[in-house]
């Protein structure tokens, strides 16, 4: 999975500065200056990751060379300023040149040049309160995030779920498997398992992929669980490494909930198919799986739910939730299932 840095970007007026001229807009690493101030091998791997000879860059001091060291292509970064998230980009190509980076930025007075420079394969500006992280199991209430910190783990996949993150990279990796499987197929070979694959791609299409953040989903839960009046809300972590969306234990029992951001039968049989993989991790039997929605699903799917004994829950207003609940035999039957 991804590492994600929390990175101060707009705080004070040299950020501010920096993000009009280096994230606001492309910057052309072709120009002879920075040209020159490149080697070939760092020249080389940005024009493979940015074939127009234009991108994004930010860059730190020589204070965070260890952070920095810890980056590479496809990693993910949350660009923060004045309580907000206010850009996710995905981290390009990496490495270490005063010299480049004194063709883009003054020099601290203090810390000297902004040397730890990476590139963005794409970035999309958001706001998004700081509110919603710390919302997360691991983060605290009144974290600023002062300071650029790198996440790993647990808490990078929380950030990666929680706001509905899926990387260039990974997509272009997905891509690549798929068409590995295919090539496997029509040739009559065996398929390589995925953890002995180590292909890597010559260029990435930005024009056809962009970084997913899937605010819809975050967004629809966080609606819905405003409406809780009681119970313990969290995120069950299974031991796959995935999050459901809700977890909830209320004097009813315990419930199991996934969101989608469609109500067509493709949505409708993911999220089944997540809540029968989730319901077992549950520390405490589930009672209830529900399915939430921003619009109410046609019939058919609504019956292909209640037929595992799944209820769905669906948005008809601001704050305000529908709940059709699975028929009390199917529920009682799949149960039995659920906590297998």
């Amino acid at each position: 999975m991804p590492l994600v840095a929390i990175q101060p970007s707009y705080g004070n007026a040299t950020a501010r500065r920096h993000w009009d001229d280096t994230i606001e807009q492309e910057v052309d690493f072709e120009r002879d200056s920075r040209r020159d101030a490149l080697t070939d091998a760092q020249y080389k791997e940005l024009k493979r990751l940015h074939p127009s000879g234009r991108a994004l860059f930010w860059g730190a001091t020589s204070a965070q060379d260890k952070n920095m060291s810890r980056l590479s292509t496809g990693d993910v970064v949350l660009f923060t300023g004045q309580k907000l998230v206010r850009g996710i980009g995905e981290v390009g190509v990496t490495f270490r040149n005063a010299d480049y980076a004194d063709t883009m930025w003054s020099r601290d007075p203090a810390k000297g040049s902004w040397l730890n420079v990476y590139s963005l394969i794409d970035f999309r500006p958001m706001d998004i309160p700081y509110e919603e992280i710390w919302d997360l199991p691991s983060f605290n209430a009144g974290d600023n995030f002062m300071g650029l910190r790198v996440l790993e783990g647990e808490k990078a996949d929380e950030i990666l779920y929680g706001l509905g993150i899926g990387t260039v990279t990974e997509a272009h990796r997905k891509a690549e498997r798929d068409a590995e499987v295919a090539r496997a197929i029509a040739s009559g070979t065996k398929i390589v398992p995925v953890e002995q694959v180590h292909t890597t791609s010559t260029a990435y299409l930005q024009k056809e992929r962009r970084i997913e953040v899937r605010r819809a989903e975050s967004l629809l839960v966080t609606e819905y669980r405003a409406t809780l009046q009681e119970g313990q809300v969290d995120r069950l972590h299974t031991s796959a490494g995935h999050r459901t969306d809700l977890h909830v234990v209320s004097d009813e029992g315990t419930e199991v909930i996934e969101a989608k951001s469609g109500n067509d039968h493709s949505y409708v049989r993911l999220a089944l198919g997540q809540l029968l993989d989730y319901a077992p991790h549950s520390p405490e039997p589930a009672d209830r799986l529900s399915a939430l929605f921003p619009l109410r699903p046609a019939d058919h799917d609504v019956a292909l739910l209640h037929r595992y004994g799944i209820d769905c829950l669906y948005r008809v207003g601001p704050h305000e939730f529908e709940r059709l609940e699975a028929p009390s035999e199917a529920r009682e039957y799949m149960r039995a299932v659920w906590t297998r």
